[in-house]
């Protein structure tokens, strides 16, 4: 007995297995060997590549939660091997963008949000009720604590964890571990950097940059100074220098003992 609903014109790859009461809408593609359990929506625009895992209650490519959106034809672009957990919200794209973009080897944990024209990198965990706004950017390798937080159209950089219950309001760079409220500096994020093959020298490159970004009595500009005359012309001084050079809604502050108020 047929105990789900696969719309005729989807592209379903091969060894593709869907679980009962899962509905695939039209104009969907999903790639060879991805698993779908049961009581997942899938709606037109989402584009699921090969090896995926999908468990159960999660709903991709709904429409935008966005007052603008205008019916416009977006999409929702999911990579390889993701592993999306139960009751996640993936929506596709406005015509800001045309669409969401969630790259390869990622693990989305239960409860977790993604709105619409976010791009989100590869081999990225974001824990169990993490929440991004639209329009937000998030680098490879990141960690989202449990329940952060992320307004729309912050730029969050590679190699960045956040601690569970983080309110990100601010501008992320590279490398680097965030916390506390208002969202600020807490360390390079040293284990991941060494856990993932980056070499001693480099890591102590990346510590000296924040220093001079986050610890030191310098404005962004000064800071921006010396890490050109003293890393510039390394691979981490530069990916910090273009991420500081796009920010868009202003850096995360340094790391400060002032309580909220």
């Amino acid at each position: 007995m047929k105990l789900y609903d696969i719309h005729p014109n989807a592209k379903i790859g091969e060894n593709v297995q869907v679980g009962n009461f899962t509905t695939i809408c039209d104009d969907v593609v999903i790639g060879d060997g991805t698993v779908i359990e049961p009581n997942v929506t899938i709606y037109p625009g989402a584009r699921i590549g090969k090896g995926c895992h999908i468990f159960p209650g999660s709903v991709i490519a709904a429409v935008p939660q966005d007052l603008k959106f205008a019916g416009e034809y977006t999409t929702c672009e999911i990579g390889d091997n993701n592993v999306i957990r139960e009751c996640c919200t993936i929506n596709r794209g406005t015509s800001a963008s045309g669409r969401t973009v969630v790259g390869s080897n990622n693990l989305i944990m239960a409860y977790v949000h993604v709105a619409h024209d976010c791009v989100v990198g590869d081999n990225c965990v974001f824990a169990n009720n993490a929440t991004l706004a639209g329009h937000i950017i998030v680098g490879d390798y990141v960690i989202l604590g449990g329940k952060t937080a992320c307004i729309q159209f912050i730029h969050i950089g590679s190699h960045v964890i956040t601690q569970g219950g983080s309110l990100v309001d601010k501008d992320i760079p590279p490398f680097v571990k965030a916390a506390r409220y208002p969202i600020q500096y807490a360390g390079v994020n040293s284990l991941g950097l060494q856990r993932r093959g980056f070499s001693r020298e480099t890591i102590n490159n990346i510590t000296d940059i924040y220093r001079y970004l986050f610890q030191r009595d310098l404005n962004v500009s000064q800071a921006v100074e010396e890490i050109k005359e003293r890393y510039g012309s390394t691979d981490e001084g530069k990916q910090v220098l273009s991420f500081i050079g796009n920010a868009n809604t202003g850096l995360m502050r340094g790391y400060t003992t002032t309580k909220r108020q």
